[in-house]
């Protein structure tokens, strides 16, 4: 049997379904919206959970026209008084803002202008209506020869409601995806308040004084303040991460992901699956990220052993964990690192925000990261107060990453503490690098697992102190090569070319461990002859350094070596 296709980037509803893709079936949303719905829905879900897929589905279902046919044998096509009163019953306006980008407010709204016109383009037939008069299409024949003005940008939406109604004499449904991204990448370039002006402008034409309106449907990542972008508009219908309505119709849920493995033949991966992109919490519903599981699983076909990757973390930038990482004072150094062992933390969270608000305090971008998927919720404490988590291996995998990026440009940049730390190791004074090596652990984000096996710990400890030698461009450092009867930690041969340093480094599982896990490194240079190789290279003044660490502690020992 020829299987179907994965759907790997693809979020067009129709080719998905006329291509013979595979498809999770979330045809439950139309009955869930159509049995609960307001005049305005706003869905606020992280990126890549299947929100364009959604509206995608929606226009198919809904749009005057549509090929019935699409929703054949899903969930939907159950409900047949629902599809007869309602399927391809209705005009229908769609436009993704996911691409207005811009380093200026000028290139933002070119795009958004373009994809206007796009849309409007879509529906050019209008021009032809014998039911439109012709002053109508006054505004509409401007996008069409590209004179638009601000003031018609800014009606657009209304406008193609207005003609589409006069045309089919039915109201229109209006959905618009990533409606929040325009005022995202505002923010971070420094135009937010005249994006949100025509972004506010936009939306309470098309959503506020819109006669033509049957309802609309919104999607985005934030909750973004009503009073800054939805000001006076009643009948608001939002649904969150942590409301129970519609809550597994965006991601993929335990059953939807076993059937997808068994379908495969690859039941076997599901365990690594789990532990990679599960542990979402959307209202009751536990979630996997869909774009994870779309593309492990194409990796899977071709390779039954593939490694998993961070495919939502390489799918686009994670500004939000770098600014709250560069933010953070030592208590919350203190949670990032509980939260990287796998422990809980209690936090207040603020579902609606202004971006202008977002880096007002560590407590807002607290918030963000919640909303937005990098931290998921493990239960309720009290109202407003959660329990919040690191959902899965992926996204722990950003903070690690971030946090030494951040060690790297705090601590590894700071020229001055650098040179004396290195000059201690030429000088061999224990004591310093001991003292200066402490300071430097207090100052550092721990990225370690508590439950992590001792020699990986170790590992860890390694290479933070490769990242701090190296800071020194002189020496030459090598790591882990053999050398007399095994492999050595760290050999560093200085500009000095008589000189040579050997570092063992060793895990103590306990604080009154570290004396002798030091003195047992020391040990292990000599017995091994790791100055071996130095001495091959014609260095004879070589030193040998045991370094035991627990925590934040750290202990040093000190010999020269000879023949």
């Amino acid at each position: 049997m020829e299987r179907k296709k994965l759907p790997v980037g693809i979020e067009n509803f129709e080719e998905i379904r006329k291509e013979g893709f595979y498809y999770v079936d979330k045809t439950g949303l139309i009955r869930d919206l159509l049995n609960n719905w307001g005049k305005v829905n706003l869905f606020t879900r992280p990126r890549r959970f299947g929100k364009t897929l959604n509206m995608s589905m929606l226009k198919s279902f809904f749009e005057i026209g549509t090929d019935k046919t699409l929703f054949d044998g899903l969930a939907i096509s159950e409900e047949k008084e629902l599809c007869e009163a309602n399927m391809g019953k209705f005009p229908v306006v769609f436009v993704s803002l996911k691409d207005v980008d811009g380093l200026t407010f000028e290139n933002a709204y070119g795009k958004l202008r373009d994809i206007l016109r796009a849309e409007i383009s879509r529906l050019s037939f209008l021009m032809q209506s014998e039911q439109i008069a012709e002053d109508d299409k006054y505004s509409f024949e401007r996008f069409l020869r590209e004179q638009d003005t601000l003031d018609d940008v800014q009606k657009s939406l209304k406008m193609l409601s207005s003609l589409l109604y006069q045309h089919y004499g039915q109201k229109v449904i209006l959905l618009i995806d990533e409606y929040d991204v325009p005022l995202d990448k505002a923010f971070q370039h420094g135009y937010y308040k005249e994006m949100a002006a025509l972004i506010r402008s936009l939306f309470s034409r098309a959503l506020k004084t819109n006669d033509f309106l049957q309802f609309a449907v919104l999607t985005g990542c934030l909750r973004v303040s009503k009073e800054s972008i939805f000001t006076g508009l009643n009948n608001f219908d939002v649904n969150s991460i942590i409301d129970v309505e519609h809550d597994e119709q965006f991601g993929f849920t335990e059953a939807e992901v076993q059937e997808l493995l068994q379908y495969y033949d690859r039941e076997a991966a599901a365990p690594v699956m789990k532990a990679w992109y599960d542990g979402y919490r959307f209202g009751n519903a536990d979630v996997y990220c869909p774009w994870d599981v779309i593309n492990y699983a194409k990796k899977l076909l071709a390779n039954p052993q593939a490694e998993p990757q961070a495919f939502w973390i390489n799918s686009s930038g994670n500004d939000l964990v770098k600014r709250f990482v560069d933010k953070a004072d030592k208590t919350t150094q203190d949670e990032i690192e509980r939260l990287i062992a796998g422990e809980a933390i209690e936090k207040a969270v603020r579902l609606e925000l202004t971006y202008g608000e977002v880096d007002n305090s560590i407590d807002n971008l607290w918030s963000v990261l919640f909303t937005t998927g990098y931290l998921t919720q493990a239960g309720r404490v009290e109202r407003g107060v959660y329990k919040l988590i690191i959902p899965n291996r992926e996204v722990r995998e950003v903070f690690v990453f971030q946090i030494q990026e951040w060690f790297k440009n705090t601590v590894v940049l700071d020229e001055k503490p650098m040179q004396a730390f290195c000059q201690a190791f030429l000088d061999g004074n224990a004591e310093e690098i001991q003292r200066r090596l402490t300071i430097i652990l207090g100052k550092m984000i721990s990225i370690l697992d508590t439950k992590a096996k001792d020699d990986q710990k170790e590992n860890f400890y390694h290479g933070l102190l490769l990242g701090l030698l190296r800071s020194e461009p002189n020496w030459l450092i090598l790591s882990n090569v053999e050398s007399g009867e095994g492999f050595s930690d760290i050999l560093i041969e200085p500009e000095d070319p008589d000189a040579g340093m050997v570092i063992e480094v060793k895990y103590s599982p306990t604080l009154a461990g570290m004396e002798s896990a030091c003195q047992a490194a020391m040990a292990q240079i000599k017995e091994k002859h790791y100055d071996e190789r130095l001495r091959n290279e014609g260095r004879e003044n070589i030193t040998a350094f045991g370094i035991a660490f627990w925590k934040k502690r750290c202990r040093v020992c000190f010999e020269k070596l000879h023949r």
